[in-house]
């Protein structure tokens, strides 16, 4: 991701409406809870795709309460949750995206066999047949924008409909995070690398003869 596009706004410019929308990212049930990555930086200047949200306060608000519902009130196992966000990070390639939510999978119980396998896009044997199936309806949606008959018909069973929905909105959430960090060119927090960038290889240590 190339230089971001968009200012990055201290708490001090902000307008009453954008000051309420800050306060209620920085102080809601994202600070509230298990806190596993800044929200803002040394500034106070919100990370990720949150400092966008300030440019639209009531379009923001919206999202950002339908993003904490998705969160904090899905009919989703936690785990399966961040194997959702996970694999459309990986799919999408948004690095903010995985930075922040392999820290919050590793917290719901993922291990690192497991995300090195969703960031990869592997196989994952350890995952229950249902996050097996998560994935699944995920690669589907993104790819597809649909599901085929069997995969509905698995989905709605193993999951259940409410779940179902919810992965729906979950994928349709993320995606749109996902466009915005890229279109915006928001930056990873500082001294954070990509984790889809390949790493150059050390040149191999050669004996002397």
């Amino acid at each position: 991701m190339k230089h971001e596009r968009l200012h990055r706004f201290v708490p001090a410019e902000l307008s009453h409406e954008q000051r309420s929308l800050y306060d209620a990212i920085t102080q809601g049930p994202r600070a509230r809870g298990t806190q596993l990555f800044a929200l803002t930086d040394a500034e106070g200047r919100l990370e990720g795709p949150f400092n966008a949200l300030l440019l639209s306060p009531d379009v923001g608000t919206a999202l950002q309460e339908l993003g904490s519902a998705i969160r904090y009130k899905t009919a989703l196992s936690d785990r399966a949750r961040e194997i959702a966000i996970l694999e459309l990070a990986a799919i999408r390639r948004a690095d903010f995206e995985w930075f922040a939510h392999e820290r919050v999978g590793r917290a719901a119980g993922l291990t690192d066999e497991e995300l090195t396998a969703i960031r990869r896009r592997k196989k994952a044997p350890s995952l229950d047949p249902a996050e097996a199936l998560v994935r699944k309806v995920v690669r589907a949606l993104l790819g597809e924008r649909d599901l085929g008959r069997a995969t509905f018909d698995e989905a709605r069973e193993v999951l259940g409909e409410r779940a179902l929905m919810d992965l729906i909105s979950l994928v349709g959430y993320y995606d749109g995070v996902a466009l915005s960090l890229r279109v915006w060119r928001a930056p990873l927090p500082a001294g954070e690398a990509s984790p889809f960038r390949k790493r150059a290889r050390k040149p191999a240590a050669t004996s002397s003869s």
